[in-house]
């Protein structure tokens, strides 16, 4: 390690222990002496940084000066009575800059003034909206997703939607009868754009465990083809009919099950006064194989209820005669899309499924089943920009 004390000559030693950070590095210099006709080391330079004045100084805090200074140099070496010292560096001038102008010339505007000033893009909204409400990590496990206050509120939100579907009920475990485990599964939601938009934290059946016979029978459940959709947007299309789309909350919660069936308590979530017992369920689970039966079974009969007649070869298509407005409504397990010509139509279906279940309306339809969609006058425009 390099040592002041390493230095032989006493002048120069004692100036770079004065020497402070960014002055100039001090040389050794030799000058020819007349009298003597040697030569002899000549007084080291030392450098300071640059001083001001109070009347400088408080201009520099108001904003009005700014010293232009080189980003090499980061010192100026002062001004010394010896002779023999090498040559002063001279002093920057300060550069003082007028107050902005309120009002710009009309030349120096970059283009027209009267479309005024510009916002953030939508995407932009859209992502700074999301991005400090939601987790962008998908926890692998029920003591990760613990340590994280957003996946907790998204936890106690799928147990609150069980109480208010009145799902099951909390009873003794019972003897000889098959008790399957659940399980939380974690995964975040994204828009077309892959901008994650909200924390969904499932409570499922571990539906490996059930018995055929037992806890399960038929579990076959009609589900829309691409091609189906593909159809239904051309012929939306063709008709100038805007779809939208909404989203069953907890879709599989509001099916009824016919089966006998008992799950454990979630984990984590246990009651601490009857820690050993296990809910009998009333409703389907996620999980459970009859799940998606069930919820499908539920949704065509309120369907058929209030007038929509099923498709004979689609069973997901339904639609209804209104005045001779087609109303056209597709399912896709919890997704659904409709649409009709007349508004009034749409705005009353909207409001007598919400009634029914617990919906979250979407909007336009934009994004479905991995197709970006599209609608404008002109038709619909179908892409997989996100899926490319």
């Amino acid at each position: 390690m390099f040592s002041h004390d390493d230095v032989d000559d006493e002048p120069l030693r004692n100036a770079m222990k004065n020497m402070t950070i960014g002055d100039v590095k001090p040389e050794e210099e030799h000058e020819d002496n007349d009298q003597g006709g040697g030569n002899s080391p000549s007084r080291p330079s030392t450098s300071m940084s640059p001083q001001v004045d109070e009347n400088e100084e408080r201009e520099l805090e108001q904003g009005g000066v700014e010293e232009v200074q080189d980003n090499q140099d980061q010192g100026v070496p002062q001004a010394s009575n010896d002779e023999s010292s090498p040559p002063m560096a001279p002093r920057r001038p300060l550069v003082r800059h007028g107050r902005i102008s309120k009002d710009h010339p009309i030349d120096q505007v970059i283009g027209s003034p009267s479309r005024g000033v510009r916002t953030p893009s939508r995407n932009l909204v859209s992502f700074c909206e999301h991005y400090s409400f939601v987790s962008c990590v998908e926890p692998t496990c029920v003591e990760e997703a613990l340590a994280d206050l957003d996946w907790i509120i998204a936890m106690q939100e799928e147990l609150n939607n069980f109480a208010r579907n009145e799902v099951w009920v909390l009873e003794e475990r019972p003897k000889d009868k098959n008790i399957i485990g659940t399980k939380w599964v974690f995964c975040n939601k994204q828009d077309e754009h892959g901008v994650v938009v909200r924390n969904k934290a499932r409570h499922v059946a571990k539906g490996f465990a059930q018995v055929e016979g037992l806890d399960f029978g038929e579990t076959f459940a009609p589900v829309a083809r691409l091609e189906a959709i593909r159809i239904l947007l051309a012929y939306s299309s063709h008709h100038k009919i805007k779809l939208y789309q909404m989203d069953v909350k907890s879709a599989f919660l509001n099916g009824y099950i016919n089966e006998l069936v008992y799950v454990d308590q979630p984990l984590r979530f246990e009651d601490p006064r009857k820690p050993n017992h296990v809910y009998r369920l009333h409703k389907a689970l996620y999980g459970l194989k009859q799940a998606p039966r069930a919820w499908y079974e539920w949704l065509r009969d309120f369907l058929i209820m209030q007038g929509f007649k099923i498709g004979k070869v689609d069973m997901t298509l339904f639609t209804k005669d209104v005045n001779r407005d087609l109303f056209i409504c597709q399912i896709y397990v919890d997704d659904i899309i409709f649409g009709c010509i007349n508004e009034k139509l749409r705005h009353e279906f909207g409001d007598m499924m919400s009634r029914e279940f617990e919906m979250s309306m979407i909007g336009e339809l934009n994004f479905f089943r991995g197709f970006q969609i599209k609608q404008v006058k002109g038709g619909i425009f179908i892409h997989q920009e996100k899926y490319c």
